[in-house]
């Protein structure tokens, strides 16, 4: 005998889809966006030179930096991508929360 399948209940909502039309990263590979092998060397460099996520350390805590972040967003302006003083160590969490929270409400 075989059994019933039985149907969801709940119903599936999508994500409204991104609008990618003008976006700078779109159709473009990691490396076309600048994050190749130079970006590479720069940013073991840079996180060797500051190993500590510097939101953290703002509130006291001792956390290591894992990512070499954009201060003011480069939005694909290599001048702007390489600028000294426009890089800051963060850990993974604050990149992907803070970070992101304080660019999405000036862009």
């Amino acid at each position: 005998m075989k059994l019933q399948r039985l149907k969801p209940r709940l119903q599936v909502q999508k994500k409204p889809e991104q609008k990618t039309v003008g976006n700078w990263r779109s159709g473009k590979s990691s490396t076309q966006r600048g994050y190749g092998y130079k970006w590479q060397k720069f940013r073991l460099k840079f996180l060797q030179l500051n190993p500590l996520c510097v939101y953290c350390q703002r509130k006291g805590l001792t956390v290591e930096a894992t990512v070499v972040d954009h201060i003011t967003p480069h939005r694909g302006d290599m001048v702007l991508f390489w600028k000294n003083g426009n890089h800051q160590s963060l850990c993974q969490s604050c990149h992907s929360s803070v970070k992101q929270s304080e660019e999405n409400q000036i862009f």
